[in-house]
């Protein structure tokens, strides 16, 4: 795959068509192919692009516009339908080559595990990694009905890669007695609650390079009931929004977002992907320096 070609037509707002020039590029991973309930996030990425021109380019919260950087919409990545493990090779090798020239990674997803390559090639070009992990789910099982590739595993994967000090984890609602007993004795737990921990771990991160990853479960399905696996409970758009705009202005260093699970069909009024297009709209302005 090129780099600097576009693999679908639509593109988020205000995209730029130089990918050399760009500081970020974002890029879909239309996969769905191990989720435990409900499909469909697969198309999650081509209607946040849609939902992203209903926005403005203007973000009060930042003062920053999405005329004052420039970034590149790769469109979706072609992944073989049904074969995870190739898919995570494609979303691997185009992500090593991203961070080999200075890029940000911004990914669309597509289910949770299309994170896990991405964040194991930001580990390799920065040993220091520390993951940030928004969600309802701890996603720490080793494998789901004897399946290690599956939706349920990516921050698993991550802890044992990194190391589960380098792990926060929060807004977690949900999970198995043993995937809570993991996440409280190895990765830095903070369930139910985001933006309050959140503010007091991001001192320690400061100076050290960051991946973000938010599934839109963490949001409560009031707000957003268009994903695979909706689950009571969460914190409204504006918390999770006040979460992204503590990190762009904290003192880590942001290297690689993505925001996953996006599933426009179980939601006909689409106010799911319009909240995440205004959270990638919010990323972009606050991470790209």
């Amino acid at each position: 795959m090129r780099l600097d070609q576009r693999y679908s037509g639509n593109v988020f707002l205000l995209s730029s068509d130089d990918y050399d020039g760009a500081r970020a590029v974002i890029f879909g991973m239309p996969m769905d192919f191990t989720v435990s309930f409900r499909p469909g996030s697969r198309f999650g990425p081509a209607r946040i692009r849609e939902m992203s021109v209903g926005l403005e380019e203007y973000s009060p919260y930042l003062d920053r516009s999405l005329e004052d950087i420039r970034y590149f919409d790769a469109g979706d990545l072609l992944l073989p339908f049904g074969n995870a493990a190739r898919s995570l090779d494609i979303i691997g090798d185009y992500a090593r080559r991203l961070f080999a020239d200075g890029k940000l990674p911004v990914g669309l997803g597509g289910e949770h595990l299309v994170s896990w390559p991405i964040i194991r090639e930001a580990h390799a070009a920065y040993p220091d990694l520390a993951v940030l992990h928004i969600d309802a789910h701890a996603d720490l099982r080793e494998q789901y009905e004897g399946e290690p590739l599956s939706h349920a595993t990516p921050l698993r994967k991550v802890a044992e890669l990194i190391g589960g000090g380098n792990v926060f984890q929060f807004g977690i609602r949900s999970g198995s007695r043993d995937e809570w007993a993991y996440g409280k004795a190895n990765t830095r737990f903070y369930p139910f609650e985001v933006l309050e921990p959140l503010k007091k771990v991001l001192p320690e991160l400061a100076g050290r390079p960051v991946y973000v990853t938010v599934d839109i479960d963490a949001l409560d399905p009031s707000c957003a009931p268009g994903t695979g696996t909706a689950e009571p409970g969460g914190v409204p758009f504006a918390e999770l929004l006040a979460a992204i705009h503590a990190i762009a202005r904290s003192d880590v260093r942001v290297v690689g977002c993505d925001l996953v699970e996006v599933a426009p069909a179980y939601d006909p009024t689409e106010q799911t992907p319009i909240a995440a297009a205004k959270l990638i709209r919010e990323m972009l302005l606050g991470f790209v320096k």
